[in-house]
């Protein structure tokens, strides 16, 4: 944004929207301006905005972008139609209270040079004076004679039906044309108006996925946004035909009421007639493409929502930290990959079994069941293993049956957890898996990316592009601009949320981080593999290409854990390191006591308006540092509810109608959330079962994540679809 001057009367109208003072918004859009970013605006400038977050200093860029689009527009609107002569102060006044881009162009719609149509050409036909005539509403007037007067051979009208027919079209265009009238139909459309849906070719749904819109129908202004894309998909794949009724007796209604000047007079019903046309030819077509345009948006965007917030979600579920897991990639022929990783990460242990007795088209013997079986042992014992992470893809439930035989084998302490695996395929064939692991074929990678993903979620998942992690609805059917730029800056919020360890980030997690991109993210792994571990947050000045704008932007978010300031390890910024020291100095403490009973208990009692005066902090910048000073390594994430361990496994057939279970929240969509009970199949558990009281969207009640305690509500045994609620049984 390059603005150094900003538009008073937008200011106020964001502000105004968005309920918050014209002032934030206003240093909102300098600290923009300024090519700060979106994180560290929102974690080291909450004095100058007001401690507005991530999302609303988003909003606030996009809505201004949009609102400096608008006035343009209006300003050029209002340019080209006084070039012909035809504005007037009320049409002026009209087109500057327009607040959408669309109203703007419906009123500039009868003044555009149009394309050739049936009305452009009757008016070069000579037709318009005709038109005119008929609009006059004149009591006495033989049409047909009047039409004799315009018969030219020349200009292509040969009677007086071509002539008369010409002068309708004229008119009718000046129906679609009015801005009006098309409101006037929006309007009605939208809030009276149905969509229906037929069923236009079964032998295309071969699972009856659409099977209940084969014959549907429901009103426009009700219809919510998962069945707007699943309709719009069932019509793409040409299983469905879709329309709209509207009541059109009263749109025609309204359209004569405007047009008509005299019904008594003699050219009546040719205005009708031209009426009737404009509405259906033209107005109907053009308003029902507006309609739905504007249905698929919303639905997009509460879509692009959906995923935003679970990948939110998943990305901040709470690191299993310090502990040894083994991964394992399930399958049938192939055999299962596995991997051991430590603490950090690093690979201990690569291999391959053969555990199940289901191949395709030959069996596998009992030997090889129990060799896998004594080789996963060996592992365990040999590593200290803490955990198995089993990936959610083909066989991971007849995995999940044989890590169960292990650990009934094993005297130590062993659980395991289902892990998902969406997008670990994408990552494991990437440039990015391979340059991590040159040696490991895709499948290995990938057993290595199921352990690792228990151990930092956020570390592994930011290697994959984040449309290939499935905790979306319809993600496939959106705008993939829209979608992937909303992505990015969930990742990218996320991320600087969590902070940065920058001696253990890879490249991928690195380049999230304000203010770095790829190349710089690049420079500074480079720069720890030739020189080893930063000693402290000055010594990544060094770095190639980290400038001091970005440094400026970044170093808050990049943690030394184990350097030699103290202070690095926090979220603090480096700008208030003396005011930390102040600070530290007023409480009779050092930067070596963070963290300790000592210091918090002094915290907890001092008094924060005399340390405001003394630093000349402000109240959140200073609650911040305190924050800090408390919980030096602290990790938000590890205030949520740990991942749900399991050492039993049951299947559909074991469950009964009340039984209660404990599951992991996998997906969250418009009409319920997706649970993961221990059984083959996600149970569903749908929006009207969340909660006795009356919910809006289920994310009011669950997140992706969530340990939820559920009660079987139906199993469909043929179907493979379990039902739960999270309704106590009477």
């Amino acid at each position: 944004m390059a603005e150094a001057i900003f538009n008073q009367d937008l200011i106020k109208k964001i502000a105004k929207d968005l309920n918050i003072k014209p002032i934030q918004v206003e240093k909102v859009l300098e600290l923009l301006a300024d090519n700060n970013t979106v994180p560290f605006i929102a974690r080291y400038r909450k004095e100058v905005t007001g401690a507005l977050d991530e999302e609303k200093i988003r909003e606030i860029s996009k809505e201004y972008e949009y609102q400096l689009n608008l006035l343009e527009r209006k300003e050029d609107v209002i340019r080209l139609i006084a070039e012909k002569g035809k504005l007037t102060d009320e049409l002026r006044e009209k087109i500057l209270k327009c607040e959408k881009l669309a109203e703007i162009e419906d009123i500039y719609r009868p003044y555009k040079e149009k394309k050739k149509t049936r009305a452009t050409e009757a008016i070069a036909k000579g037709l318009e004076p005709l038109a005119n005539t008929l609009l006059s509403f004149p009591k006495e007037i033989d049409c047909l004679h009047e039409a004799q007067k315009y018969i030219n051979s020349e200009l292509g009208v040969n009677d007086v039906n071509e002539a008369l027919q010409g002068a309708m079209d004229i008119i009718a265009e000046m129906v679609s044309d009015d801005a009006d009238i098309r409101k006037y139909v929006k309007d009605v459309i939208f809030n009276e108006g149905v969509i229906q849906t037929k069923v236009k070719d079964e032998t295309l749904d071969e699972r009856r996925v659409y099977e209940m819109y084969y014959d549907y129908q429901e009103p426009i202004n009700r219809i919510v946004s998962h069945r707007i894309l699943a309709i719009n998909r069932g019509e793409n794949e040409k299983v469905l035909r879709v329309s709209i009724v509207e009541p059109k007796e009263k749109i025609l209604n309204f359209i004569y009421k405007r047009m008509i000047k005299d019904d008594k007079s003699p050219v009546t019903e040719y205005v009708i007639m031209a009426c009737d046309d404009g509405y259906k030819r033209l107005i109907k077509p053009s308003v029902e493409r507006e309609i739905r345009t504007e249905l698929k948006d919303k639905a997009e965007e509460q879509a692009i929502k959906i995923f935003a917030e679970n990948l939110r979600k998943l990305l901040l579920q709470p690191p299993m930290k310090e502990k040894i897991v083994l991964g394992i990639d399930p399958a049938y022929r192939t055999g299962c990959k596995y991997a051991v990783v430590d603490g950090t990460g690093k690979l201990l242990k690569k291999g391959v079994i053969y555990p199940h007795e289901r191949y395709v088209g030959e069996e596998v013997s009992d030997e090889r069941v129990q060799e896998a079986r004594h080789e996963i042992i060996k592992v365990v014992e040999d590593f200290n293993v803490d955990i198995i992470a089993i990936g959610n893809g083909t066989a991971s439930r007849e995995t999940e049956e044989f890590v169960i035989s292990v650990i009934n084998n094993i005297k130590r302490d062993l659980s395991y957890i289902i892990v998902s695996e969406a997008g670990a395929s994408v990552y494991s064939a990437s440039e990015l898996a391979k340059e991590e692991f040159p040696d490991l074929n895709v499948e290995e990678r990938s057993a290595v990316s199921i352990a690792r993903r228990l151990q930092d979620p956020l570390s592994e998942l930011v290697k994959i592009d984040p449309k290939s992690i499935g905790v979306g609805q319809y993600q496939h059917d959106v705008n993939q601009t829209k979608l992937a730029e909303t992505l990015q800056f969930v990742v990218e919020t996320t991320v600087n949320r969590v902070g940065v360890n920058v001696n253990t980030a890879s490249e991928a997690l690195l380049k999230y981080v304000s203010g770095l991109n790829a190349q710089v993210a690049r420079n500074i792994v480079q720069y720890r593999n030739e020189h080893g571990k930063f000693k402290s947050r000055e010594e990544l000045k060094n770095v190639s290409r980290f400038g001091a704008k970005a440094y400026e932007q970044a170093i808050g978010f990049l943690r030394i854990v184990d350097g030699v300031q103290p202070l690095d390890k926090t979220g603090i910024h480096p700008e208030n390191y003396e005011n930390t020291i102040l600070i530290l100095k007023h409480l009779d403490c050092t930067t070596e006591d963070l963290g300790t009973e000592k210091l918090i208990n002094k915290i907890s009692n001092v008094d924060r308006q005399e340390l405001m005066h003394i630093t000349n902090l402000g109240e959140h910048t200073l609650n911040d540092i305190l924050d800090a000073l408390v919980a030096p390594n602290r990790d938000p994430r590890d205030d949520l509810p740990k991942p749900l361990l399991k050492r039993g496994v049951m299947r559909l057939e074991d469950l009964h109608v009340g039984m209660e279970l404990q599951g992991t929240v996998r997906n969250v969509v418009d009409f319920g959330a997706f649970v993961d009970c221990g059984v083959k199949e996600d149970g569903l558990v749908h929006r009207s079962k969340l909660s006795k009281r009356y919910i809006k969207h289920p994310m009011e009640v669950v997140n992706v994540g969530d340990v939820v305690t559920v009660y079987v509500e139906s199993i469909d045994l043929l179907r493979r679809r379990l039902s739960l609620t999270m309704i106590k049984p009477e």
